[in-house]
């Protein structure tokens, strides 16, 4: 629509300009001719100009683009902005692990980091907490373990001991299963209590009720169950994740918690 106005007012304009120069050589020719042309003359010069017609759809659409400005904005960066349910304490990491920039996965560093050997990080243990307890309320997460042949997952409470050889179990404040070998999973619990999965799990979903006592492994692909410790929980709970070392000292994997969609939802306020 402005192109063609553009074009219009071109026309027009080129128009004048050859008026106006056709009148200036008849302004300059000598008197008696420009007197005999001078009607016609006057007549060329007459030029009637319309006044501008605003058409529909012309306008900006303030409303569109201001209307909820602060909203729309955190609507549409939902889309790049991702949300992880659990984050990593390095506080809490062993020396030799290496966690991602938004701590949101663990591998083996290769090497040993030269860290503080405060009272939360674990030595000689290859494992890392997570950033946040629970103490009440449902709380879940998915953890990518990939093909990863060797690893421990699940929650422990806030004051078991640190340094040193750790036993996994219930008693000990472990609630943990874990893989060896690339295929024998096994419950932590008081005697060690062998697992049966379908195939092979490339996620592991981690479900807490703590108020309940209950915490639940399952295969996310098809939400078949692994196992589900029962128990009465009195401290906080932090996730746990251990990508364990293989016998040859390896284990080049990393476990990564999965992101979690985020939507936006508008309730009335009546």
């Amino acid at each position: 629509m402005m192109k063609k106005k553009i074009e219009n007012l071109t026309r027009h304009v080129s128009t004048l300009s050859h008026k106006i120069t056709a009148i200036e050589r008849a302004m300059n020719s000598e008197n008696i001719p420009f007197i005999k042309a001078y009607k016609d003359t006057r007549e060329r010069t007459q030029c009637t100009l319309q006044d501008p017609e605003l058409l529909s759809g012309a306008l900006i659409d303030v409303a569109k683009h201001l209307g909820n400005l602060m909203f729309r904005v955190w609507e549409k960066m939902l889309g790049m902005v991702q949300y992880t349910p659990v984050t990593l304490d390095p506080n809490t990491a062993r020396a030799s692990l290496s966690l991602s920039d938004d701590l949101s996965s663990v591998r083996l560093a290769g090497v040993k980091q030269q860290l503080p050997d405060n009272p939360e990080r674990f030595k000689p243990s290859v494992c890392v907490l997570g950033s946040e307890g629970f103490s009440s309320g449902k709380h879940s997460w998915d953890v990518e373990v990939g093909n990863q042949p060797e690893w421990d997952i699940g929650v422990v409470r806030e004051s078991i001991n640190r340094k040193g050889k750790m036993i996994c179990s219930p008693q000990k404040g472990f609630w943990v299963i874990v893989l060896r070998n690339g295929d024998k999973y096994t419950a932590c619990t008081s005697s060690p209590t062998p697992l049966t999965l379908q195939s092979k799990a490339q996620r592991i979903r981690v479900q807490l009720d703590y108020d309940r006592g209950k915490l639940s492994f399952y295969d996310p692909s098809d939400m078949s169950h692994i196992y589900t410790f029962k128990d009465t929980f009195t401290e906080r709970l932090f996730p746990y994740f251990s990508p364990d070392v293989n016998a040859d000292g390896s284990n080049p994997g990393a476990l990564q918690i999965c992101p979690v969609k985020v939507s936006v939802t508008v309730k009335s306020s009546q």
